[in-house]
């Protein structure tokens, strides 16, 4: 017995000292390959919104950015209305995750708690939308002429407040908190709303990141909602104003430039992309830390 775990010691040490094994030294170059075929298209964007435009038009894409040129970045920052895209993306992220997170956090705590008549009611009011849907007209219908919240940033942020599937992870996710905490604070006189305050949601901070950076994504890249309520332009939010440059050329002769001719159109584009992706690239890491823990949470059955 003795022997065998020697020679297995000495294996390993020899393993050690001989560097690392075939298999890991393959999946390093498998990852490291697959993050520089995910890094290149955002380089070539990045260096593309550094390109002077008629560089772009003429030679297309490359990698090192020249002639080097500034134009769409001045357009993008001194432009009215692109300056007011940018601050309703930035409303509509910030108010839209503040309450949808709200929204969907109270209501996966009551059907997580199993309270009689009561949590059966609201999962399955949860679940029927997962499965149908009332339809676009319905919708436009509901929020133009009752709600009346054309061209309102909440018109794109009402449809989108709960989401069924987010609401599930997280009732998963409540659910395999300890009962004796909760039990615990019952016997201590603490009500509903303070065991969820001050108890729940404390203990539950992972899955709150994780569902709060997907509706962050979700509201920061939404355009087809704006698309359908929106019409002035001076309230569009940078993903439609990005699909309109993409979609369509002509839409550059809205933006306020100096004049029509030299609007860096294609250079534009890219500059814009570069905008719109960076405030949710630069979020990630502040949740990273949440990520893999919150999605374990929400992924166990309890």
């Amino acid at each position: 017995m003795t022997s065998s775990v020697a020679k297995t010691t000495a294996r390993t040490t020899a393993r050690r000292a001989g560097g690392l094994e075939p298999f890991t030294l393959i999946s390093i170059a498998g990852v490291a390959l697959f993050m520089i075929a995910c890094l290149i298209p955002f380089w070539v964007i990045l260096s593309g919104s550094f390109t002077d435009e008629q560089t772009l038009a003429g030679k297309g894409y490359s990698l090192l950015p020249h002639p080097f040129s500034l134009a769409a970045y001045k357009l993008i920052f001194t432009g009215p209305t692109l300056v007011s895209a940018y601050v309703a993306s930035v409303f509509i992220t910030l108010v839209g995750t503040a309450l949808a997170l709200s929204f969907t956090s109270g209501l996966s705590w009551v059907i997580a708690r199993r309270l009689p008549y009561v949590s059966r009611p609201l999962a399955i009011f949860a679940y029927i939308p997962m499965l149908f849907s009332g339809g676009l007209v319905p919708l436009y219908l509901l929020v133009t002429q009752y709600l009346k919240l054309q061209n309102s940033y909440f018109a794109v942020i009402l449809p989108l407040l709960v989401a069924p599937f987010l609401v599930f992870i997280q009732v998963s996710a409540f659910r395999q908190l300890p009962e004796e905490i909760l039990d615990s604070a019952r016997v201590d006189g603490a009500g509903e709303l303070q065991i969820f305050f001050r108890i729940g949601l404390p203990l539950s901070k992972p899955i709150l990141a994780v569902v709060g950076l997907f509706y962050a994504v979700h509201y920061w890249n939404e355009w087809f909602t704006a698309l359908l309520f929106m019409s002035d332009v001076h309230k569009y939010p940078l993903p439609l104003l990005l699909q309109n440059l993409i979609s369509n050329v002509s839409f550059s002769q809205m933006l306020p430039a100096a004049a029509q001719q030299t609007t860096p159109v294609y250079q534009l584009r890219l500059a814009l992309t570069v905008v719109t992706i960076g405030p949710i690239l630069l979020a990630y890491p502040f949740a990273q830390r949440y990520f893999v823990k919150g999605i374990t949470l929400g992924a166990t059955k309890g």
